[in-house]
């Protein structure tokens, strides 16, 4: 065999080895990002009707029952606690937005302050990742607007934490801080829930036997729409199966890479 015939096969052996790495690779990046993309995309959230109650309750056993996407209204007096209870399930994050009209400004005597508050099935008051929870209105305004966005309610979690889990959620409207004159004048509040679904970043591997529902009240037959999950799927399973398959075609495409042309033609076989 020639020089030239052998520069040639070594030259040209490794590539077509190199281009099927290349491609195989290729597929293992597109099939584990179409796995990733289904995974990390957000499912609707199911609701309600837009229509709601038109009263709210004034404590938390008498809380007014209402669904993710409807909007409640209440007519109120000023000082009054205005109460709601709604269902959230693992995997949601909620954002709860409450509206107040005021007043006329002329029959108010100072400026006031309000408070929206939401509390789980155990009564554990949840805080607020972002949103304006208490806001001051002006002795001139006319309206006050507050938000609460709660943590994602997590499927399980330790004794000792103070993570939102699934279950009844209730909400309160007040005002906290008010001229003495001023308590009992007429307002009305406009209450709004909605949640969207965050999957499985934040599932747990252990899940609450039942949900946090009291057994006694008006929150007793609170539930979503569509059900409680109850179900140990999550969109993680997703995820991990797009790793591993990602895991193995590298794994191939690495060997393919590294094993190398075989035996050069010019090596006599050993006996």
């Amino acid at each position: 065999m020639s020089t030239a015939v052998l520069r040639r096969e070594r030259n040209e052996g490794p590539a077509p080895t190199g281009r099927r790495a290349r491609r195989a690779l290729t597929a293992a990046l597109l099939v584990g990002g179409g796995l990733l993309g289904v995974a990390a995309s957000p499912s609707p959230s199911p609701s309600g009707s837009g229509e709601g109650p038109t009263e709210a309750g004034t404590a938390f056993r008498t809380a007014t029952p209402l669904q993710l996407g409807q909007e409640a209204t209440a007519d109120a007096s000023t000082g009054d606690y205005l109460y709601w209870v709604l269902p959230l399930d693992s995997g949601r994050r909620a954002t709860v937005r409450a509206s107040v009209t005021l007043p006329a400004a002329t029959g108010r005597h100072s400026a006031s302050t309000w408070q929206l508050d939401v509390y789980d099935g155990l009564r554990r008051r949840q805080p607020c990742m972002y949103g304006t929870q208490t806001a001051a209105a002006a002795k001139d305004a006319s309206t006050v607007d507050l938000s609460c966005t709660l943590r994602p309610v997590r499927s399980g979690a330790d004794q000792w934490a103070n993570d939102p889990l699934p279950g009844a959620y209730y909400v309160r409207l007040t005002v906290t801080d008010l001229a003495q004159e001023d308590l009992g004048q007429p307002v009305r509040a406009r209450l709004r829930a909605e949640a969207e679904d965050v999957g499985g970043a934040y599932a747990a591997d252990n899940a609450l036997a039942v949900p946090l529902v009291p057994g006694a009240g008006t929150a007793s037959g609170v539930a979503p729409a569509d059900g409680w999950s109850g179900t140990w799927w999550s969109d993680r399973w997703l995820w991990t199966a797009a790793g591993g398959l990602l895991a193995a075609l590298a794994g191939i495409g690495g060997y393919r890479l590294t094993r190398g042309a075989g035996r050069p033609g010019r090596v006599p076989p050993t006996a």
